[in-house]
């Protein structure tokens, strides 16, 4: 294994170097922040209803929280040689300034608008008497008796404060009980409190709706926590920390047990970002950064609440008007595939006896994923169920069906990566609760995260054992399923279920595997496969025939991939890149990308789905179409399982082409196109978003 990786991965990483010699090329922390500035700028569209606005500025507010646990804290670590600590001084210029956006337009644009929609944030300074009371009232019944103010002195030091925590610090006048003069307290609030509270109706103006945020009502009694003295100056304050859980996988002999144990600590890793309001005294703010151990740089003072992930909380209980224009979008109706799948026929004998069935989700329902396994679970005749789980959520029916299938007796293996960022409790719970009922359950490979996505079905038939299968581009979760654009194949094709079992056999037991002949398997031979696919196209432009390619992806910084695509742009291949986050290519720039073109959709649902076409002559043999569950990054290529697929199916993959790659490429109303230079632009040509046109084509909104 480790040799066949090393030579796909053996074309030089100077490629991005090279080609950054023609053109400025973003680093992946800049590009990270780049697309978090394209999914702000939805929140500027008047467009777009006023509580989608409103989340996609928490959607941002989320992301920057993974960037300064998982991305910032990797360029700290790496920051000691001069050239990194500029690059960690831009990055963080650059953090300050988007964070400062997002604020300017939070205050400035988005509340304004929803006060005059009349959904209001009242602040104590606001409030009428009547809803002073009930604040009052409410602070004393459900908040003050969870909160603990600690003053510090030699035997009350600092406390430890977790993660992402909301907590207050004051600065308090006269003497405590004890005759003593310590000055500084701090209030940590518990997570099990709301963070956006609603006012009963009866205390708004008529057709209003009234919210107060549990920093506000905590803010207009936090003197009352301090009995005999004067609370003189405060902040809200938050640390964000450090959450990689950064094992050495070689070294432990139990994974789960392992991340058990790291996941106790996580919430206490090394501060990265302490952020105060904007009023918060030098003093009190310069007192946080030496309990932290942060530099000045780290200090983010933000004219809101130090959280606006939270405000999600306002978006879910505020109520929709009666009339136009909505506040929210209107609510998607999955269609299900009746045409191809009949709702009442079984799904087994659909795929044996017609073929293959592709579904396109959000705008085609999930729903035929579950039937598939649920009809698995039920049928007696099925013997086996294999799946692989990466992120499938606390509350999950899928895996409800898994422990069913396991109950009943039949064999069930489950490949559980415990390695997804965020979900391992979720996936350890999961692991736990099947290996209880008698399902076999594999961790993946030491070292290699397991990204595929994989059910299969083993069914007696006359004929004798027959396998069905399902492939995705994205999780087996029913929340995300909705919310992002993903494809998913249900087959009987037995070349793609034999290889879909041989992949399963070698995650569980490591042995070598055998050559395949439909999937693309990382870290073997994917990035083989898509150089040598690359290169046939670039030959194919050299020769004067027709050279095509269209990637739709995630992310692409791989450099190998990267060399290969310019060098056969430079060929005259015409190439077209449909990237959503950090792309590090530079597209038209004179003499080296002139045939490339990037561009990055934002929309409604967060683009996931990965679409690889490669045309290279002009028979129907000269192309081929491949859906896969990894991105163009060296991740994907050598530190994970990864799958993709062939679409050989003439109308189905004109059916791919014509959903998921044209209608991107002429968007004009959710694109970004990326320039030479690293900056991008709004394509503004007043036409319909390519997430418009599928809804209109599924006609369920």
């Amino acid at each position: 294994m480790t040799e066949e990786r090393e030579a796909a991965g053996s074309v030089p990483a100077a490629a991005v170097e090279r080609t950054a010699a023609s053109a400025p090329l973003l680093s992946r922390e800049q590009a990270i922040l780049a697309f978090n500035r394209r999914v702000l700028a939805q929140a500027e569209r008047e467009d777009v209803p006023l509580l989608e606005r409103l989340r996609y500025i928490t959607i941002v507010s989320s992301n920057m929280d993974e960037f300064f646990e998982i991305r910032f804290a990797d360029v700290l670590e790496g920051s000691g040689a001069a050239g990194s600590m500029r690059e960690l001084d831009t990055v963080a210029a650059s953090a300050h300034e988007l964070i400062d956006a997002q604020y300017a337009l939070f205050n400035e644009r988005v509340m304004p608008a929803l006060a005059a929609a009349g959904i209001r944030i009242v602040n104590h300074a606001e409030r009428n008497e009547s809803q002073r009371r009930w604040v009052a009232h409410f602070f004393e019944q459900q908040v003050r008796p969870l909160l603990v103010p600690v003053g510090l002195d030699p035997a009350h030091p600092f406390p430890l404060v977790a993660n992402k925590t909301l907590n207050f610090i004051a600065r308090l006048a006269g003497r405590d009980a004890f005759g003593r003069e310590n000055q500084i307290a701090i209030v940590k609030v518990p997570r099990v409190l709301p963070r956006v509270i609603r006012l009963p109706d009866g205390m708004c103006a008529p057709g209003e709706q009234g919210f107060v945020l549990l920093s506000s009502v905590i803010r207009a009694h936090l003197g009352t926590l301090f009995p005999g003295r004067t609370v003189e100056a405060f902040s809200q304050f938050r640390v964000t920390r450090d959450s990689d859980l950064d094992l050495d996988e070689d070294e432990v002999t139990n994974l789960r047990q392992a991340l058990r144990t790291g996941l106790t600590t996580r919430h206490f890793g090394q501060a990265i970002r302490l952020e105060v309001v904007a009023s918060c005294p030098a003093e009190l703010a310069d007192f946080l950064l030496e309990q932290f151990a942060l530099p000045d740089a780290a200090l983010y003072r933000v004219n809101g609440p130090v959280n606006l992930v939270r405000l999600a909380q306002l978006i879910d209980q505020a109520d929709e008007r009666h009339e136009p224009p909505w506040l929210r979008f209107a609510p998607l109706e999955p269609a299900w595939p009746e045409a191809r799948l009949p709702r009442e026929s079984s799904i087994f004998e659909r795929l044996r006896d017609h073929g293959d069935v592709l579904l396109h989700h959000p705008f085609e329902s999930f729903e035929p994923v579950l039937a598939f396994l649920r009809e698995a679970v039920h049928d007696p005749d099925v013997l086996a169920i294999k799946q692989t789980i990466y992120r499938t959520g606390a509350d999950s029916a899928l895996m409800e069906l898994l422990l069913e299938a396991a109950r009943r007796g039949k064999e069930v293996a489950v490949v559980v990566e415990l390695k997804a960022r965020f979900d391992e409790e979720a996936n350890i719970n999961w692991a736990e609760q099947l290996e209880a009922v008698g399902a076999q359950v594999v961790y993946g490979i030491v070292g290699l995260k397991t990204h595929a996505k994989l059910l299969l079905v083993t069914r007696r038939e006359p004929a004798g054992l027959r396998r069905y299968l399902h492939l995705s581009t994205g999780n087996y979760n029913t929340r995300t399923a909705r919310l992002y654009t993903d494809l998913g194949l249900l087959s009987a094709d037995p070349e793609l279920a034999a290889d879909a079992d041989a992949v399963f056999h070698q995650i569980a037991s490591q042995t070598r595997l055998r050559t395949l002949k439909q999937l693309l398997s990382a870290p073997f031979q994917m990035h083989r496969r898509l150089m040598a696919l690359i290169g046939r196209v670039g030959d194919a432009a050299r020769e004067g025939r027709p050279a095509r390619i269209v990637v739709k992806c995630n992310a692409l910084t791989e450099p190998a991939l990267i060399e290969a695509l310019v060098a056969a742009g430079r060929s005259g291949a015409r190439i077209d890149l449909v990237v959503r986050g950090a792309c590090l290519l530079p597209p038209g720039v004179p003499g080296l990308s002139e045939n490339i073109h990037v561009r990055s959709t934002v929309g409604r649902f967060l683009e996931h789905t990965r679409v690889l076409y490669f045309r290279w002559g002009e028979d129907d043999d000269d192309e081929a179409l491949y859906l896969s569950s990894a991105d163009w990054m060296g991740r994907n290529m050598f530190g994970r399982i990864e799958l993709a697929w062939p679409v050989r199916d003439a109308a189905m993959r004109q059916r791919v082409i014509d959903e998921c790659l044209v209608p991107y490429l002429h968007d004009q109303l959710d694109a970004w196109e990326l320039s030479s230079e690293g900056g991008y632009r709004r394509v503004a040509g007043g036409g319909p978003s390519a997430q418009q046109a599928l809804m209109q084509r599924y006609g369920r909104t």
